[in-house]
């Protein structure tokens, strides 16, 4: 059967602002090909990039040590909770911001990455993107930990409310272990269930929080 790859990434670019109040990346370069020119051979030129950034940029992946000190950061995270997850997108009708349990279909999450699908992913980089966006509740956190969710997603500024400074979202589920990506984008090109789903972060020792590039592999009849 035919595959596809679904890019589900946001780019980062030199000044692009994910989360208002954080830091934009700045990219620029260590080595330019000019100044390459005298140490390789004629005719043979390099380019050596730099990028200084905060970790929660573009489209990120928390690990336990976001939340909790002493926790698995992402040096300690294994690919299978990662990489090759069969997934599942759970749709958000447009105006609901308050995301409850009553959401969560029927069936077995054990082992999936539940995706969800809010669409508010067309504000980002714009200031309606930290107004009033879509969240999980902590009761249905508990939920996916209970149903034995593998990794949880969402297109959105962030997977809990944050008008106080609770966190009861990353809290149920790092606490037991379970990667959230946040800053998801293109998950309407997702069919409901049937694709396997791959955000792998770099594998960074004393880091919780990295850019992925998010991305499913979906079979077409």
């Amino acid at each position: 059967m035919p595959v596809h790859l679904v890019d589900l990434s946001h780019t980062v670019a030199h000044g692009l602002v994910t989360y208002p109040g954080l830091p934009a990346p700045v990219i620029g370069e260590h080595l330019s090909r000019e100044a390459s020119r005298g140490r390789y051979a004629e005719g043979t030129t390099f380019h050596i990039g730099k990028i200084e950034m905060i970790a929660n940029t573009g489209t990120y992946l928390d690990s336990p040590s976001h939340r909790f000190e002493g926790a698995p950061d992402l040096a300690d995270l294994d690919l299978a909770q990662l990489a090759d997850l069969p997934g599942l997108v759970v749709d958000v009708p447009e105006g609901v911001t308050r995301i409850d349990v009553d959401r969560l279909p029927e069936g077995a999450l054990r082992g999936h990455a539940v995706l969800f699908r809010t669409g508010w992913s067309r504000h980002f980089a714009t200031p309606r993107y930290a107004e009033g966006h879509p969240y999980l509740t902590g009761a249905l956190a508990d939920a996916l930990v209970a149903r034995g969710a593998t990794l949880v997603g969402i297109d959105s500024l962030n997977i809990d409310a944050i008008a106080g400074g609770e966190r009861p979202v990353h809290t149920a589920l790092l606490r037991a272990g379970i990667p959230i990506v946040e800053h998801l984008c293109n998950l309407a090109a997702l069919p409901p269930s049937g694709f396997r789903f791959f955000a792998v972060p770099v594998k960074v020792r004393g880091l919780g929080t990295f850019p992925v590039r998010a991305f499913a592999r979906v079979e077409t009849p």
